[in-house]
């Protein structure tokens, strides 16, 4: 069967209508996105508030001291810089999946992948964080319930697997209710929890007016126990306490309002956060120490479970159960709030073809994307055997997210400057210090706690690794032909990578001008996407050669004609006029030098002697992708409905033909048939398995606007030629121009011999 080719995903259009349109669609979208200002807030505190300060002040107070609360106030700096450009981002892109959604925008496809890899598992291993945190809790509640039944505590009670089997059950448990619902939920828990916290504050602040100010003095000295390095490390270990407001751009597609209440939702939750977390530092490193002791000897003892001793000095028997009743809601929010997004990241990715196609599967009674919340589940409990503890969770996890961070606050700069995103959207003051600081300052951290915790870096790495060999051994073919498309039906895209591809039209006959013209326009995106009309004159073979100007003459009447029609669809062209004995090196050296994304070539009957082999020739020595047309009198590109697309199932020219269709599909209503033939005795599997195939292929190609039909027949390109002449405008693949191999093949021949429909014969780069 003929295939058609596979071009590099560029040349794409910028959606004419852009920022306008694109407005109209959110306003549209807005009527099915379900969480409002506070429940987006919500999502932020509940992955914010309790969850990193409990489970992770003890470590920071056991390497830096009291300093730790200056170690949560600079991160907290870090995050504000952040947030801010999430907020950006997040109001310029309102889509699902958070730093990757930013990635895919401006980045290469192969980048994105790399990106949304990071993230999603950096949401995972802080989920897992959350749910060992739980597990450690609720093994203390129930000891504490033991004690208070009187009887003596089993060691069993606080082993490592009871912990583990307690995160698991956690775990199970919001896999169950994420599957039940599309988004949000956990808001009784986040709203318990912050009312826990502040009696715990109010409680600190009653002790801290009966406690001399000489006591509280001596208590936060020294306030530096392992000097800068120790700031450093707890820095770096306590990083993702205040993760969680990235979490509310990952679930962006879901929020209504998104240009008003994202930033709301992301600087409202980590403000909630920072003023909680800072005055209960303040409270558990003076009030909370006992009487001779230290806050960093205690966490040094036991730190995993200094905050609930420190709030028990203070608080008495009443606080201790205060405070286990907070770190168990604020493990669960967190816990919840992390398996969303990263099962929206999933989701997203999965869209993209980034990762496997069941993904994208989403619930039609509740909205769930079950197969992705089931898959990042498999994959958390997989990590929570990996990581033995609370500390090593946190510490993967904060790197991890802060090298996530670092390219959000590049990606901003980019977008910026290639003037993305939409009208109205949030715009930071003194552009780019904001982001430059804030990446700065996130790959500074993440460096230096690679180095101190080495293995948080090699799992980082082999995380890393692992998603590189399975991008290019799995994903890479469909992901790239998604993206093209994509690019094709968004043009926007192929502006914010700052791309400009070039179609070059070699023009010999002012007849077909007309035609080449209308589709180079379609082909070349609007704004970015760039036409060079190219005329050869053959020099005078002697010098009394009077065939020149004549020739010359004829070159301008060519290109007059052709510029003309570029002036009404509304294309502005360049024009060359090139002299050269030999036409087909000539376009060669041309598409060469001007790095020509597209060659776009009219051609008459394919039964033209040395039109094979020149063709073969141009394909192997061309480094763009080549299209031929083959035009019949009458026909308008502006009247093409019906789209004939004959395959066998390989996808050697998907991204090419991904572009093209996606292209014509701006500005035209399609419908694109891809076709299969099997022979007539064929069994009903083999039928069915390529049906399957090319089900595939057109969903990534031309998802919306496609249609699949495999027929029986014997008689392939007879086949063909019948549903050829039904239709507009066939495309067809050019074969690779090996030795004793024609480029055309039985199939064009006949299509260009026995139809008057429009022919595209297609070609991937060389």
């Amino acid at each position: 069967m003929p295939r058609a080719a596979d071009p590099e995903t560029d040349s794409q259009p910028v959606a004419s209508g852009e920022p306008v349109a694109v407005v109209e669609l959110l306003d549209h979208l807005d009527k099915e996105r379900s969480l409002g200002l506070l429940g987006a807030t919500g999502i932020g505190v509940g992955a914010i508030v309790g969850g990193g300060v409990l489970a992770l002040a003890g470590t920071a107070f056991a390497v830096t001291g009291p300093s730790a609360m200056l170690a949560f106030a600079l991160n907290g700096v870090i995050a504000l810089l952040t947030a801010l450009t999430f907020a950006e981002m997040a109001t310029s892109f309102p889509e699902s999946g958070g730093t990757y959604t930013f990635a895919k925008k401006v980045l290469p496809v192969e980048t994105a992948f790399m990106v949304g890899w990071v993230v999603w598992f950096a949401s995972i291993v802080a989920a897992m964080l959350y749910a060992l945190g739980f597990g450690t809790f609720a093994a203390i509640f129930l000891e504490q319930v033991w004690l208070a039944l009187g009887s003596v505590p089993q060691e069993w009670m606080r082993s490592h697997g009871m912990v583990v089997a307690l995160a698991v059950l956690a775990t199970f448990f919001y896999t169950f209710g994420l599957l039940r619902r599309s988004g949000g939920g956990g808001q009784w828990e986040t709203l318990g929890k912050v009312i826990v916290f502040l009696v715990l504050i109010i409680g600190g602040v009653w002790g801290l007016l009966h406690t001399p100010a000489a006591t509280v003095g001596e208590r936060l000295r020294p306030f530096f126990t392992r000097g800068g390095i120790g700031l450093l490390q707890a820095m770096g270990y306590t990083f993702i306490a205040l993760q969680g407001f990235d979490l509310i751009a990952a679930v962006s597609g879901d929020i209504k309002e998104p240009r008003r209440n994202l930033p709301r939702a992301l600087l409202g939750s980590l403000g909630i956060g920072l003023a909680i977390y800072l005055p209960l530092l303040f409270i558990l490193a003076t009030v909370g120490v006992a009487d001779g002791s230290d806050i960093a000897s205690m966490s040094q003892a036991d730190p995993e479970a200094v905050v609930v001793q420190a709030v028990e000095n203070y608080l008495g028997r009443p606080g201790l159960w205060l405070i286990l009743v907070a770190a168990l809601l604020s493990m669960l929010s967190a816990l919840q709030a992390n398996l969303l997004a990263a099962s929206y990241i999933a989701l997203s990715m999965a869209r993209d073809r980034n990762l496997p196609g069941r993904l994208r599967q989403v619930d039609r009674r509740t909205g769930a994307p079950k197969a992705a919340v089931l898959t990042t589940t498999a994959t958390a409990l997989l990590t929570l055997v990996l990581i033995p503890d609370v500390a090593s969770a946190g510490t993967v996890s904060s790197l991890i997210f802060l090298l996530s961070f670092a390219l959000a606050h590049w990606t901003s700069i980019l977008a910026r400057r290639r003037g993305g995103g939409l009208e109205g959207a949030l715009r930071l003051p003194w552009f780019p210090l904001i982001p430059v600081l804030g990446g700065l300052a996130c790959l500074a951290l993440a460096v230096f706690q690679g180095f101190a915790v080495p293995s948080a870096g090699l799992l980082g790495a082999a995380w890393l690794a692992l998603g590189g060999a399975l991008y290019l051994l799995i994903f890479s073919h469909r992901a790239r032909v998604a993206d093209a498309a994509a690019k094709a039906l968004d043009p926007q895209l192929m502006r914010l990578r700052g791309h400009n591809p070039l179609v070059l039209v070699p023009i010999a006959n002012p007849a077909s001008a007309e035609s080449l013209v209308t589709l180079a326009s379609a082909m070349a995106p609007p704004r970015t996407g760039r036409v060079a009309l190219l005329y050869v004159v053959k020099p005078p073979q002697e010098a009394t050669d009077t065939d020149l100007p004549q020739q010359l003459v004829y070159a301008q009447q060519v290109l007059a004609q052709a510029l003309t029609t570029a002036f009404v669809t509304d294309l502005r062209p360049e024009a060359l006029t090139t002299i050269s004995p030999h036409p087909w090196r000539e376009i060669c050296r041309v598409a060469r030098d001007h790095d020509c994304e597209s060659l776009l070539l009219g051609v008459g009957s394919l039964a033209e002697a040395r039109l094979d082999s020149d063709i073969g020739w141009l394909l192997n020595e061309v480094h763009c992708d080549v299209v031929l047309s083959r035009i019949p009198a009458g026909w308008h590109l502006e009247q093409t409905r019906r789209v004939l697309v004959p395959v066998g199932g390989r996808r050697d020219q998907s991204r090419l033909r991904a572009r093209l269709l996606g292209s014509l599909s701006r500005s035209l209503h399609l419908e694109v048939i891809y076709l299969g033939i099997v022979p007539s005795g064929a069994a009903e599997s083999v039928s069915s398995h390529l049906e399957q195939e090319i089900r595939e292929m057109a969903d990534d190609e031309a998802a919306n606007f496609s249609r699949v039909e495999v027929v029986r027949s014997d008689d392939v390109s007879g086949t063909v030629v019948e549903r050829a002449a039904q239709v507009d405008l066939v495309i067809l693949g050019l074969r690779r121009a090996e030795r004793g191999r024609t480029v055309f093949g039985e199939i064009p021949r006949r299509v260009t011999e026995e139809t008057r429909s429009a022919v595209l014969l297609i070609g991937r780069k060389g």
